[in-house]
C-alpha cells in the first residue's frame, strides 16, 4: 500500500471514529438544541445565497465542460427557489416532533415490571450521491433531528456546492456548542474514499445511496452495513377504461413532464384498450405538444397513425425496463386492469405507480395487487417525497421492505431499544 493510500484509509476511518463518538452525545440532544442548530442554518442559508450561488456557478461550468447531461446539469443547480427551498425545508424539519424517546409499545410483565419499546438513533449514517447539492441539507437537517451523526460523500460534479454548504452547517453547530462531527463531508473525490467507507462497519451503522442504478448497485454490492436503497424510478401510470379523459391528460402529463429528470416521475404508460380511440387521443396531443417523445405498442401506434400524431415504436424489452430521465414516456396497451397490474409488477421498480379510474371496485384491486412503495388512484405519481407525505425533507425513498418503504423521514431514520423497569423481581 502506498504512502497517499495509506493516508487516504487514515483519513477516512478517522472520520468515522468522529462521528462515532459524535453520535453517542446526540443521542441525547436536547430537542430545543437540535431545533436552534436547524433554524440558524436555515437563516445562514439565506444569507449566503450570492455565495452559494458562486460556488455552485464553478460546478456548473465544470459539469458542461466535462458533458453533464441536461437533466444531471438541472439535478446540480442552485437556482434561488431552490436554496429558499432549503432554508424553508430545515425549518419544517425543525417544527417536526421529535423522533427520539417515542413510547412505540408498553406492557406489565406477569411478575409487574413495565416493559417498554422507545425510539432511538440509528447511530452514524453514512449518506452517499450524485448531482444534486440540496441533498447535502436536506440529510444533515434529518440527521441532526433524529440525533443521528451523518457522514456526506458527495459527487464530484457538486464538490464546491457540497462543500459551501458544508461550512454553513458547520457554522450553525458551532454557534450552539454541538460537536461539528456530527455532520462531516468526506474531503475528497477520490473513488477510494468510498471504497474504504463501505468496510467501516465498526463505526458507521447504515448506509443511504442516492444517485443513479450503478452507484447505488456498486454500493450495495460493496457495503458490510445495511444499505436503505432503490435502484431506479421506473414509474407507471396506468388509464382504466373508466378514467375521465380530462382528469388522466392532467395526470399523465405532470406524471412525465412537470419534471421529468426525478425518480417518481412517469417512464411508462398503460392504456386500457377502450381508451385508445377517445382519451388516449387528447393524452397523446397533451404530450407530444410539451415535447414528449411517444414510443407505443402496435395498438396504441395505430390510434395516433390515424390521427396523424407521430409516434417511435416500442421495444418491449429495453423500452419498458428504461428509467428516462427525460421526455421519452413508454406506452403499453393492456385489456384489463389486471393485465396492467401484472406489467406493474414486471417491469416497474417498486417505486411510485398510479391508476386513473372512476371504478373503485377496479382502484381498489390496482392499488391492493400492485407490488411497490407507493401506490395512487387518481393523483400523479410526482407526490412521492418527503415533504409532500408531511415527513419533511426525505433522507432517500426506499423500494426494500426491510426496514422503510417509500420517503424516509425522521421516523425511519430510528431504531429502537427496549426499556425494563421494575421493583427487584429477579427470573426464577
Amino acid at each position: 500500500m502506498s504512502v497517499a493510500e495509506v493516508s487516504l484509509e487514515s483519513t477516512i476511518q478517522q472520520l468515522a471514529q468522529q462521528a462515532h463518538a459524535a453520535s453517542l452525545s446526540l443521542a441525547t440532544l436536547p430537542r430545543a438544541t437540535k431545533d436552534a442548530v436547524l433554524l440558524t442554518l436555515a437563516k445562514l442559508i439565506e444569507e449566503r445565497e450570492d455565495s452559494l450561488r458562486e460556488a455552485n456557478a464553478k460546478d456548473l461550468e465544470a459539469g458542461a465542460a466535462n458533458g453533464l447531461s441536461k437533466p444531471l446539469l438541472d439535478r446540480l443547480e442552485l437556482t434561488p427557489k431552490r436554496i429558499a427551498g432549503m432554508a424553508q425545508g430545515v425549518r419544517e424539519v425543525a417544527e417536526l416532533p421529535d423522533p427520539v424517546g417515542r413510547e412505540m409499545e408498553s406492557h406489565q410483565h406477569p411478575q409487574g415490571f413495565t416493559i417498554k419499546k422507545v425510539s432511538v438513533p440509528i447511530g452514524v449514517i453514512g449518506i452517499i450521491y450524485e448531482s444534486r447539492p440540496n441533498v447535502t441539507i436536506d440529510c444533515a437537517a434529518l440527521c441532526l433531528k433524529s440525533g443521528n451523526a451523518t457522514i456526506l460523500r458527495g459527487g464530484k460534479e457538486a464538490f464546491y456546492s457540497n462543500n459551501a454548504l458544508a461550512e454553513l452547517i458547520h457554522e450553525a453547530l458551532q454557534q450552539h456548542g454541538v460537536t461539528p462531527h456530527a455532520v462531516q463531508i468526506v474531503p475528497t473525490t477520490d473513488r477510494a474514499a468510498l471504497n474504504i467507507l463501505l468496510k467501516l462497519d465498526d463505526y458507521i451503522h447504515c448506509i443511504i445511496p442516492r444517485g443513479g442504478e450503478a452507484l447505488i448497485r456498486f454500493t450495495a454490492e460493496n457495503a458490510r452495513m445495511p444499505v436503505i436503497k432503490h435502484y431506479k424510478g421506473v414509474c407507471n401510470v396506468y388509464v382504466d377504461a373508466a378514467a375521465d379523459a380530462e382528469m388522466a391528460t392532467r395526470i399523465v402529463v405532470n406524471a412525465k413532464c412537470q419534471r421529468p429528470s426525478v425518480c417518481n416521475a412517469a417512464e411508462n404508460l398503460i392504456l386500457h384498450r377502450k381508451t385508445l380511440d377517445t382519451g388516449w387521443l387528447q393524452i397523446a396531443r397533451a404530450l407530444t405538444d410539451a415535447g414528449v417523445e411517444l414510443r407505443c405498442d402496435e395498438a396504441s401506434g395505430q390510434a395516433l397513425e390515424k390521427a396523424g400524431i407521430l409516434y417511435t415504436p416500442v421495444n418491449p424489452e429495453l423500452d419498458y425496463h428504461e428509467e428516462y430521465l427525460d421526455l421519452i414516456l413508454a406506452v403499453k396497451t393492456v385489456d384489463s386492469a389486471d393485465e396492467a397490474v401484472a406489467f406493474v409488477n414486471t417491469y416497474g421498480s417498486s417505486h411510485s405507480d398510479a391508476i386513473v379510474t372512476g371504478d373503485v371496485a377496479t382502484a381498489q384491486r390496482f392499488l391492493e395487487g400492485v407490488d411497490s412503495a407507493t401506490c395512487y388512484w387518481n393523483v400523479s405519481t410526482r407526490f412521492t417525497d418527503g415533504y409532500e407525505f408531511g415527513l419533511g425533507a426525505e433522507i432517500g425513498i426506499s423500494t426494500d421492505k426491510l426496514h422503510a418503504r417509500g420517503p424516509m423521514g425522521l421516523n425511519e431514520l430510528t431504531t429502537y431499544k427496549y426499556q425494563i423497569v421494575g421493583e427487584g423481581q429477579i427470573r426464577e
